[in-house]
């Protein structure tokens, strides 16, 4: 039986996923997450065989919470699945510790063919995904201003575009404020925005965030 945790911060995602898996032979939801926070502890406590994170939730976010919980506890698996199909995430996922990528408009055999996979110990990605890791890879030049954003630089615009300040971002990263600041820096200077508030607009631009989520 694989002991699987679904994390998102909505509560219709999670209850839709968990009908889903727990007709399954062979899977069963044992818990359920709304934020990084609570899924580093119940993955601490409960140890589920694989964790279906989500990457844009309130506070430290799936990024973080996938690197702290593959790092304090490697038998633990870990597959992003997201509304998140472009570059750079699925690569910092990969990069934070991920097993596997999703997108939230893959078809149910496909969650549950990438939960068995990496149960087994393989990698799954959707093909797309696969095929813009594999050709990102392969390029050396004319990459875009995304593309060239460090896990951790991801890890901040996100944040940042929660409204979340410096010393706090700090904080939940386990970085100092020296580091966040440098951070924030490289991200404004890769994507070329001079403020927050260019970013945010580059986030809504790209299809990173939703107007409709800042309002």
């Amino acid at each position: 039986m694989i002991n699987v945790m679904i994390v998102d911060d909505h509560e219709l995602v999670r209850t839709g996923l968990k009908r889903i898996l727990d007709d399954v032979n062979g899977i069963v939801v044992t818990d359920e997450a709304g934020s990084g926070e609570q899924a580093i502890e119940i993955a601490r406590i409960k140890k589920p065989d694989i964790v279906l994170m989500d990457i844009s939730m309130p506070g430290i976010g799936g990024m973080e919470a996938t690197r702290r919980i593959t790092t304090s506890f490697p038998a633990i698996r870990v597959i992003a699945l997201t509304v998140h199909d472009d570059i750079p995430f699925p690569t910092c996922l990969l990069e934070a510790g991920a097993s596997g990528y999703l997108t939230k408009g893959s078809h149910v055999e496909e969650i549950i063919n990438a939960i068995n996979a990496v149960h087994h110990g393989q990698q799954y990605l959707t093909r797309d995904v696969a095929e813009r890791v594999a050709f990102t890879s392969l390029r050396n030049r004319n990459r875009t201003p995304l593309e060239l954003l460090s896990d951790r630089e991801a890890e901040v615009m996100m944040m940042i575009i929660q409204g979340i300040r410096n010393k706090e971002i700090a904080e939940m990263l386990c970085l100092s404020p020296k580091t966040t600041s440098t951070l924030r820096y490289r991200l404004h200077e890769k994507l070329g925005v001079s403020n927050d508030v260019e970013l945010t607009r580059y986030a809504i631009r790209h299809g990173i965030i939703k107007e409709t989520a800042i309002s």
